[in-house]
C-alpha cells in the first residue's frame, strides 16, 4: 500500500484512532498507552494510529488524553513512535481539538467553538483564536515529525473543532472562517498547506471526516473530500462511517450505499480508509471489494491485537465474541482504566 508521501504500508490494516484514557493528566505518554499501541503494531497492523491528541491544552476532551501541544510531550512521543516503527508499522498521531466538546473541568476554563453553544457551555472564538488554532495544529505536526512519527491525521470528524467549523448549520460566523463552505473549510486547508510547507516532503498527512451526522451535510463533505483528494497534499482520507455498509441518510443521497457516494469520486492518488462495523475477515474483504483502499479497525483491534495476522492465516476469522472478559482484555494489554472506559460500550465487557 503506497502513498504519495512517506513509506509504504505492509498491508491494508490500520488501527483506528481510539480513545483509551490511559495517559497522564499532563498529556505525557504512560507505559499503559505505550503497551496498548505497540502491541497492535506487533500484532500486524500496517499503520498504528494514536488516540486523538490535543494540539492546545484547552482542546482536551478526555481524561488521560495524549497531548501534542507542548515540547514536554516530546520524550514520550519519541518513545512511542520508535516503539511502533520497531514492528514495521507506520506511526501516525491523530491531531485534535475538542472544541465545544472539550471538558471544562479538565481544561479549567470555558470551552471554545466557532460559534457559542449555550447547551455545551462554549464561547465563540475570535478570529485571532481561529488563526492561532491553525498555527497550533501545524506546530503539533512539526512536533510529531521531530518525535519520529511517519505522519499525522487531522481529526475533522465527530463534532470536534474542525468538524464544527465545517458544520453549515452551526458555523454562521461572519469572518473569513464562517458562512460559505469555502470559508468553513478555510482553516482545514490552511492547516494542510502549513503542514506541507513546514514538514519534510515524505511526511504522511491524512484527514478524518464524518460523511454525515454531527451537522455535516453529505454534499458538503463530498465537495471538501474532492478538494482534499485532488490537491495532492493528503495521502489518505479516513471516513468514520459507523457502519461501512449502511445507506446514506442525507435526502440528496437517499437509497444509495454511503460508501459508494465516495468511492465513485475521482480521488487521484489519495487513498481511502473506512471505519465502522468491520468485525470479520469477510467484512474487511467486502469493504475492499467495494472500493476502499484500507480498513481502520476499532473494536476488532481491541479484542484481537493480532487481527491482521489472524486474517492472514484464516480469511474467515472474526473478532472475539462479545462480551469479552476483563481478564482477556487485560491480556490484550488494556489497562484497568481503559477496560473501565470500554465497559461504557453496551455489551462489550463481561460482567
Amino acid at each position: 500500500m503506497t502513498f504519495s508521501h512517506g513509506p509504504a504500508m505492509k498491508n491494508r490494516f490500520m488501527l483506528a484512532p481510539l480513545t483509551n484514557e490511559q495517559s497522564h493528566a499532563d498529556g505525557t505518554l504512560s507505559d499503559e498507552e505505550y503497551r496498548w499501541l505497540t502491541y497492535r503494531a506487533e500484532g500486524g497492523f500496517g499503520l498504528t494510529m494514536t488516540c486523538a491528541s490535543h494540539v492546545q491544552r484547552v482542546g482536551q476532551a478526555f481524561t488521560g488524553q495524549l497531548g501534542c501541544y507542548s515540547d514536554d510531550h516530546l520524550p514520550g512521543l519519541t518513545r512511542l513512535a520508535a516503539g511502533i516503527k520497531e514492528h514495521g508499522s507506520l506511526a501516525i498521531i491523530q491531531l485534535h481539538h475538542g472544541g465545544r466538546r472539550a471538558n471544562a473541568e479538565l481544561i479549567g476554563t470555558q470551552p471554545v467553538s466557532p460559534c457559542p453553544d449555550p447547551d455545551a457551555g462554549s464561547r465563540e472564538m475570535s478570529t485571532e483564536e481561529v488563526e492561532q488554532l491553525i498555527v497550533d495544529f501545524i506546530a503539533a505536526a512539526v512536533r510529531a515529525e521531530k518525535a519520529g512519527f511517519d505522519g499525522v491525521e487531522l481529526h475533522a470528524a465527530h463534532d470536534y473543532i474542525l468538524c464544527e467549523l465545517l458544520n453549515g448549520t452551526f458555523n454562521v460566523r461572519t469572518d473569513r472562517f464562517g458562512g460559505s463552505l469555502e470559508n468553513r473549510s478555510r482553516a482545514l486547508f490552511e492547516i494542510i498547506s502549513g503542514i506541507r510547507s513546514q514538514c519534510r516532503p515524505d511526511f504522511n498527512l491524512s484527514v478524518r471526516f464524518s460523511p454525515e451526522r454531527f451537522g455535516q451535510a453529505t454534499a458538503d463533505i463530498v465537495e471538501v473530500f474532492q478538494q482534499v483528494a485532488q490537491s495532492g497534499d493528503v495521502d489518505f482520507i479516513d471516513l468514520s462511517m459507523w457502519d461501512v455498509f449502511k445507506e446514506a441518510v442525507d435526502e440528496e443521497f437517499a437509497g444509495r450505499p454511503l460508501l459508494e457516494v465516495f468511492t465513485e469520486l475521482d480521488r487521484g492518488a489519495t487513498k481511502l480508509a473506512v471505519a465502522g462495523h468491520l468485525y470479520s475477515g469477510a467484512d474487511v474483504q467486502r469493504a475492499l471489494d467495494l472500493g476502499a483502499d484500507m480498513v481502520a479497525l476499532g473494536r476488532a483491534a481491541v479484542t484481537n491485537h493480532d487481527f491482521p495476522l489472524l486474517m492472514e492465516a484464516d480469511p474467515t476469522v472474526a473478532m472475539r465474541e462479545l462480551p469479552v472478559s476483563r481478564a482477556t482484555l487485560a491480556d490484550e494489554r488494556l489497562s484497568p482504566s481503559f477496560i473501565t472506559y470500554m465497559s461504557n460500550w453496551q455489551g462489550f465487557v463481561e460482567g
